[in-house]
């Protein structure tokens, strides 16, 4: 679709990031250490540590691309929400209160905590940046998204315009910056989320039967780069030939053509037995290398929509696929155990000053992510039969559905997505500048480094990593966010857990066996994406056809092999090298 900015949008969001610079640049001064630098000090108070979890976690994956899945698809989207909301049972019952005690800085500290062992802490840094990068790709993708219709902008120019943001945040004031804006635009997006929904929920349902909104379309892209949309070149300004938005019902029960105010109960039970227009995509390449997609209007049961099985993802379901019903397994093993596993969450624990604090804020984030999952339900459904979805980008569909209430809306909903994706992205720079500084220079290579010098070093790592992930969110600029985000977190399930829980629990791991669980979960998980079928198509630009037979697994999630792989590996190899180990209370 073209977007055109708005001088509303461009003040809301001109406000929203100045606010944002200026928390850092006011916490920058108080900032030395490199404690206060990695780790807020540990004097966060676990209530706002605990909204912070929520801004941390609830990233441009959650927003964007959980309401666009379930806005393009239906039911599969909340699959996602369900997964990421139970991986905090473990995050909670696990690895809060051990963790604030056996580390200081990184998730490396805790691993390595008994051992003292260099490889454990080369593996544990290295899964750190790994999964830091792969987290931040959706992010990235994001962002680029939101600066189009924001700002008019390309983009490329969105994702550049983040990164030079977060890096401003990061190399500024560190933990206690990204901390407060997480704080701030979780307790913002959860509020306006809330605002949103209400407002779904007042309009009701409503038929459209035109013949305009039930008739197919079709873009097809020339080797140069020009597209025509049904035959008309298309441009990129208003008022020149594009797709149409979509988003209908064609039909509500007892023949009726709209229903006025709902309740949520009311209206999940009329959306059931309605009949709602989900649109299939099909791509054809020819021999002159011109690409033609279509777009084609699938009148779909409401029931059917809030069953799984709509998505492509999940679409085996239905038809009883015992590969389908494997990759779907996956994927929710991998959400379910990949929370506790990431990163940017597990420092957080050490943003506070005790366990206790460390569950308080561990409960706070339950909650507060809790609610605003349910409210993803409606924001998805609401934007599915809104009339506003961009077929070429699902990841718009909140703010666009914001956009129908309002340009105001549109503004502050976009403004508060934008700064999601900085919140998020920082936390994560931030990870993964720790793991550079104190896991691989200060502890594998043994630099010896003051602490001004450790925060240097910090910052230059942060500059780093940011143009990492200015790079990737341009290359994947095409993919789902809330897609992307599946892999990060079975990556850091299957390389970061099985270490985890098992040196918690079991008293004869050794330091060999977490070097090596790590590196097996981290590569065999990393290979398993590459070589899958969702790779050959979405990353490597192979047909569906062409994908199929490439590939080199059944299913394209790793988890439910990789994890447990992970797991053996540490046990077999703990077994094989049994020595010493510090009994220093867990």
């Amino acid at each position: 679709m073209i977007h055109n900015a708005s001088t509303l949008s461009v003040i809301v969001f001109a406000v929203f990031v100045a606010i944002t610079l200026g928390l850092s640049f006011y916490f920058a001064a108080k900032t030395k250490s490199a404690a206060g630098y990695f780790a807020a000090g540990g004097q966060i108070h676990w209530f706002v540590n605990g909204v912070a979890f929520a801004g941390d976690y609830l990233s441009a994956a959650s927003f964007l691309g959980i309401c666009g899945t379930i806005a393009f698809f239906g039911y599969d989207g909340f699959l996602y929400s369900i997964g990421f909301l139970a991986g905090w049972v473990v995050a909670l019952f696990v690895v809060a209160e051990p963790l604030k005690r056996l580390g200081k800085y990184t998730f490396a500290d805790a691993l390595n905590s008994q051992f003292q062992s260099r490889g454990i802490t080369l593996a544990a840094g290295i899964s750190t940046l790994v999964v830091s990068v792969f987290y931040l790709i959706p992010q990235m993708v994001g962002a680029g998204s939101l600066i189009k219709p924001l700002l008019g902008w390309p983009h490329e120019v969105g994702v550049v315009l983040v990164g030079i943001v977060v890096v401003l945040i990061v190399a500024t004031a560190g933990m206690v910056s990204t901390t407060y804006v997480q704080f701030i635009k979780g307790s913002l997006l959860v509020l306006f989320s809330g605002i949103l929904t209400v407002m779904i929920l007042n309009r009701g349902l409503k038929v459209d039967t035109s013949e305009l909104a039930n008739s197919p379309q079709t873009m097809v892209v020339k080797k140069d780069g020009t597209k025509f949309v049904d035959g008309i070149k298309h441009g990129d300004k208003e008022g020149e030939a594009d797709l149409r938005p979509v988003g209908h019902l064609s039909k509500l029960p007892n023949g009726k053509t709209e229903t006025g105010p709902l309740g949520p109960i009311e209206y999940l039970a009329t959306l059931q037995n309605s009949e709602v227009v989900l649109w299939s995509k099909k791509e054809v390449t020819d021999d002159n290398g011109d690409k033609t997609t279509t777009w084609s209007p699938q009148p779909t049961a409401g029931a059917k929509i809030l069953r799984p099985g709509n998505s492509p993802l999940f679409k085996g379901l239905q038809k009883d696929q015992l590969f389908a019903r494997l990759d779907f397994i996956s994927l929710m093993l991998a959400l379910f155990c990949g929370t506790a596993s990431l990163p940017h969450i597990l420092i957080r624990y050490y943003t506070v000053k005790d366990q206790a604090a460390a569950r308080l804020s561990t409960v706070v984030g339950i909650g507060t992510i809790g609610v605003f999952y349910v409210l993803t339900l409606f924001l998805g459904l609401g934007a599915m039969t809104s009339g506003t979805l961009d077929l070429t980008d699902s990841n718009m569909a909140a703010p666009l559905l914001a956009k129908s209430f309002g340009e105001t809306l549109f503004a502050v909903i976009s403004a508060i997505a934008f700064t999601t994706v900085l919140g998020t992205v920082s936390g994560l720079i931030v990870a993964a500048s720790g793991a550079v500084v104190h896991d691989l220079l200060s502890s594998v290579l043994q630099w010896e480094m003051r602490d001004h010098e450790k925060v240097r070093v910090g910052k230059i790592a942060a500059v780093i990593v940011g143009i990492i992930a200015i790079l990737l969110g341009i290359l994947f600029k095409d993919m789902n966010a809330g897609f992307l985000v599946g892999w990060a977190f079975s990556v850091a399930a299957s390389a970061n857990l099985p270490s985890l829980v098992m040196l918690l629990f079991w008293k004869r791991t050794t330091k060999q066996g977490i070097t090596a669980a790590i590196f097996v979960g981290l590569f065999s998980s990393l290979g398993w994406i590459l070589l899958s079928a969702d790779t050959f198509q979405k990353v490597y630009g192979y047909t569906a056809d062409q994908a199929a037979k490439l590939a080199q697994v059944p299913f394209s999630q790793p988890g439910l092999v990789t994890i447990p792989l992970g797991f053996l590996t540490l046990i077999f190899v703990s077994l094989m090298t049994r020595g010493t180990r510090n009994e220093q209370p867990i």
